[in-house]
């Protein structure tokens, strides 16, 4: 991995930010949390948000007590956990009306470089699909976030990394390939075309898949590519199933706004509806 690399904050994972509600939605990414931080040997940052409503505060104060005490304490459990593998961490409870606003606040004001939330099952409307909390984090999170969908587990395989050549993209590829320095895992880069792009397009995309690839290679990380023409999501779900990837790593649209900028882009296509976790990448 270059100095360059290891310089970047997309490509640090010193801090990692895991925002749990104790839910079955967040048991699975509790657990990747946990393994992330060990392989990357940084400090976990254990958030939860104890929702404020001022109205019911005056009626019936004793409502935000008991939300803080179920906040606190599952803060405490995921910490004795954390100090049973010997991973360094540190409690937030946070207040507020709207989780999502408390979960990205919290992230900023500690410097995390990565959020890493659950994800909600796969029917329904976006938000629906991913959690609102987690697609208005994805949207507006300044660091990048990483979704875990039920049943998913640590990877320990490979890294499908997505790229069509923009910034975003190579964005996507830095902390791919930090990743993939620090877990040992293999990746394959994926390129696609839509089948109305011309001919000068796919020329461009396997430009821009062979560009990463040397990157990654020049690296030491075992690296393949595939450019493939067809639907985007459908072919990188598919691709992830076939080569066996049980991480997809992808750029993202900057901090406009999810609902905005992202429904209907392949990268919310692709975290609404992925098996394995989806990690978004910032600029």
């Amino acid at each position: 991995m270059s100095t360059d690399d290891q310089l970047s904050p997309i490509g640090r994972f010193e801090r990692i930010l895991l925002a749990s509600d104790g839910s079955e939605y967040c048991a699975d990414a509790e657990q990747v949390a946990l393994a992330m931080t060990e392989k990357c040997g940084g400090t976990l940052q254990l958030v939860s948000v104890a929702i404020t409503n001022p109205a019911a505060e005056e009626v019936a104060p004793e409502l935000m007590q008991a939300a803080e005490q179920e906040s606190r304490a599952l803060l405490d459990r995921l910490h004795e956990e954390a100090v049973k593998r010997g991973i360094a961490s540190e409690t937030i409870l946070r207040r507020g009306l709207d989780p999502y606003v408390e979960i990205v606040t919290a992230a900023e004001k500690n410097g995390s470089d990565v959020i890493v939330m659950g994800r909600r099952g796969k029917r329904g409307l976006m938000q629906r699909m991913i959690g609102d909390a987690t697609s208005k984090v994805v949207g507006r999170a300044k660091c990048s976030v990483l979704v875990v969908p039920e049943g998913a587990g640590m990877w320990q395989t490979r890294i499908l990394l997505a790229t069509d050549g923009s910034r975003f993209s190579d964005a996507a590829a830095v902390a791919a390939a930090r990743i993939a320095s620090l877990c040992k895992v293999a990746v394959t880069v994926i390129s696609t075309v839509r089948e109305s792009f011309s001919e000068e397009r796919a020329a461009q995309a396997d430009d821009a898949a062979t560009r990463v690839h040397d990157h990654l290679a020049e690296r030491g990380i075992e690296v393949d590519k595939v450019v493939l023409r067809g639907n985007p999501e459908k072919l990188i779900l598919e691709t992830a199933a076939a080569r066996g990837a049980d991480l997809i790593v992808m750029g993202t649209h900057g901090r406009t706004g999810w609902e905005r900028v992202m429904v209907g882009s392949v990268a919310a296509s692709v975290i609404a509806e992925s098996k394995v976790p989806v990690l978004a990448v910032k600029l």
